[in-house]
Parts: structure tokens; C-alpha cells; sequence
């Protein structure tokens, strides 16, 4: 578990390993960096701890696990506290409560939190414009982004860009690459294999020591490339059509390849939950990728479609027409935060075999305790 250590005599936060020796006596823990924020610390510009990711206290009441993990699929991006609150059956006023008690910080103060670090992350490693940059960190203006990056880091954009190293830059050769940092014990071989077990054929690919996939944003078509590049990360490139919310193409990355795990517990997991399903249950999913799928051309690796949607699917005849009319009816809640009976019970009340259900809840992360926050952004956009 990532623990920030933070220094009441100079106001500063630090991460694991930062070579700073504060006496004991003057030290604080936080097991979020945004909790060290709203108590009034600024990260550490040595260590840099925007760059690595906190997880949720363990003994955390699932209901700000749940509530954690809908900001992260977006929730908090175009509604409010309130909205969150009704999805779990409770008030904003009670979930800010919940998250004072156990995070030490308002909903409100992750989410803004989560999106000025990945900010920070695209200012050091990339190009991209300062408005790109706001944009693509899921601000809805630049001058929020200002705001909460002032808020954050005591700087204003500029100047931070205008701190960032030499090393950091990242050179693109095609796409826009993003370093995707692990913690110790990240074992990438072991998760190609499993991808590779259960790669969509003509979406995803693994070729050597690189998984490829194709994507859709707002139905337009992209593709992401992960692979290892140092020993605390791994690189995403990623092909889009726009650089507008790419925060949330790395959360679900990041999701998806199990670095936003503890070491103990790491799995594959999903950038379509749709996709996971109906591949748990189709009796051939290459043909309805085949039939249904958006078709993709000239990417190479085998990659030949996007995966259909559920609008698409629901068509269907048998388990894959139920399921996909069942997600399109919220009957089926595939959002990363429905607790898991409720999740096995709405799968088997379409006919979703027992072990296939347990699949997966598997790749959803639904079989784990605690849902983890990652090192990247807020919100899913809508996809295939």
C-alpha cells in the first residue's frame, strides 16, 4: 500500500523513497495524495508523487469503495455529489461524511485531484498544448484547469511545464505515449498471458511483449499499444482521434492491464465490460466481431474491427441478444461498482451460465474487497 509521508514544518507531501529524512516527529501519513492536499501540503518536487498511485484505506466501508470507483468510471464529470449519492442510496451529504471519515477528503476534492495529477503527468511528458493538456485531464475549461492546478501545485501550468526535466519528454513516433507507472512486483509476462488466453480475435493482439487493441470513442476508431519500457513502468501509445479526455483512455488502460492493483491481487482486467461478458458467453465471438463489429483498417497485428455495441448486439439471437438488451435496459449494471451478488444475480437472471458469471465478475475486479484507485483519471467515455 502506497503511504505519503507528509512534513508539517515545510508544508510538503512526499512518496515512498523520496531521499527527504524528516524527523518523526514532524511527519503525517496519508494513504491519499489528495487527502495530504485538502490538509493543506503541496507535492514534493523531488520525488514527484503525482506519479504513482494511492489506494483506499483497507479498512474503508464498501460503500466509498463503490463510491470511489464511480468517480473514477466518470460520474462526477457531468453530474454532481448528489448524483453519486442516489446511485448508492444515500445522500451527499452522508457520503461526504463518509469520505471526511475515511479519506480525508470530499468527493469533490478527489475527482479534482485525480484530474490536475494526470494534468501534471501530460505537462512533463508530453507536448501538448496547455489548453490540450486541461482538455485532455477532463477540466471543462482552461480556466478550472488553472484554478485547480494553482490549487494543487501552487503554480500555474506554465510554470510547472516550465519545471519539468529533461528526461521527461517523452518523443513521439506515431500516436501520443504516456508512461503508465506500477508499483514493486508487477509482473508484466504473466499478464500478457493471461490477455493473450483471452484476446478477442480481430480486436485485441499480442505480438512479443506488446498487447495492441482497437478502441471507439464517440464511435470514432483508435488503438492503444502497451508494452514494458523501464522498471517502475510500462508505455501506452495511444491513436485517437482526439486528445480530449485522454485521461480516461489511460484509467481504463491502466484497468484494464491490472496495474491499479495491489501485487497481491492482480488481475486482467477490462476496457469494455461489454466485451468481457458477451465473450464470457458467446459460443463464437470472433464471428460477431465479424459481423457486428465497426470494421478498422490498415493497423496491422491482426487488428480488423472494433467491438460491436450492445444497440448492435441486442439483435442477437440467445444469451448475447439477452444480455446486451439487459445492459441497454440498466438491467445490467457493468460500471465496475455493482456489488458482486447483485451482479451474479442480474447475470443469471438472463441465463448467464455460473462459471461464465464468475468470469466475469473476475475480469471486473468484482471479486475483490476493495475497489483500488489508480494513478490516472476519472471517467469512462462511451465506446463499443
Amino acid at each position: 500500500m502506497t503511504t505519503y509521508s507528509a512534513v508539517r514544518t515545510t508544508g510538503i507531501y512526499c512518496r515512498p523513497g523520496c531521499g527527504a529524512k524528516p524527523l518523526a516527529e514532524n511527519v503525517r501519513t496519508f494513504e491519499l495524495a489528495a487527502s495530504a492536499e485538502a490538509a493543506g501540503y503541496r507535492a514534493c518536487l523531488r520525488c514527484r508523487p503525482y506519479r504513482v498511485a494511492g489506494t483506499v484505506p483497507d479498512d474503508a466501508p464498501e460503500l466509498v469503495c463503490r463510491a470511489v470507483q464511480l468517480i473514477i468510471n466518470g460520474l462526477l464529470d457531468e453530474a454532481n455529489e448528489d448524483a453519486v449519492g442516489a446511485r448508492l442510496g444515500i445522500s451527499a451529504r452522508h457520503l461526504r461524511r463518509l469520505f471526511a471519515d475515511h479519506l480525508g477528503v470530499t468527493p469533490d476534492g478527489f475527482a479534482r485531484s485525480r484530474r490536475a495529477h494526470f494534468a501534471r503527468r501530460l505537462l512533463d511528458d508530453t507536448d501538448l498544448s496547455i489548453a490540450e493538456v486541461a482538455f485532455a485531464s477532463g477540466f471543462g475549461s482552461l480556466r478550472q484547469f488553472n484554478r485547480a492546478m494553482r490549487e494543487v501545485f501552487r503554480a500555474a501550468p506554465s510554470d510547472l511545464r516550465a519545471r519539468r526535466r529533461r528526461a521527461d519528454r517523452l518523443v513521439a513516433d506515431g500516436g501520443l505515449p504516456l508512461r503508465m507507472p506500477f508499483s514493486p512486483g508487477y509482473d508484466w509476462t504473466a499478464m500478457l498471458a493471461h490477455l493473450r488466453a483471452d484476446a478477442v480475435p480481430g480486436v485485441e493482439s499480442v505480438v512479443d511483449d506488446t498487447y495492441r487493441r482497437t478502441i471507439t470513442l464517440d464511435g470514432d476508431p483508435g488503438m492503444l499499444e502497451i508494452g514494458p519500457a523501464g522498471q517502475d513502468h510500462l508505455l501506452l501509445r495511444a491513436h485517437l482521434p482526439y486528445w480530449e479526455g485522454v485521461i480516461h483512455v489511460v484509467e481504463r488502460a491502466a484497468r484494464l492491464v491490472g496495474i491499479d492493483q495491489d501485487a497481491d491481487d492482480r488481475t486482467p482486467g477490462a476496457w469494455a465490460p461489454l466485451e468481457i461478458a458477451v465473450n464470457a458467453v458467446a459460443d463464437d465471438v470472433a464471428d460477431l466481431v465479424r459481423r457486428h463489429g465497426t470494421p478498422v483498417d490498415g493497423l496491422g497485428h491482426g487488428l480488423t474491427h472494433a467491438f460491436p455495441a450492445a444497440a448492435v448486439l441486442a439483435d442477437e439471437p440467445g444469451i448475447v441478444g439477452e444480455l446486451a438488451r439487459a445492459v441497454l435496459a440498466d438491467k445490467i449494471r457493468l460500471d465496475w461498482a455493482e456489488p458482486r451478488d447483485d451482479l451474479l444475480a442480474a447475470l443469471a437472471a438472463v441465463g448467464v451460465p455460473g462459471p461464465a458469471a464468475n468470469r466475469i465478475a473476475w475480469r471486473l475486479g468484482v471479486h475483490r474487497s476493495k475497489s483500488l484507485s489508480s494513478p490516472y483519471a476519472i471517467a469512462a467515455p462511451s465506446d463499443s
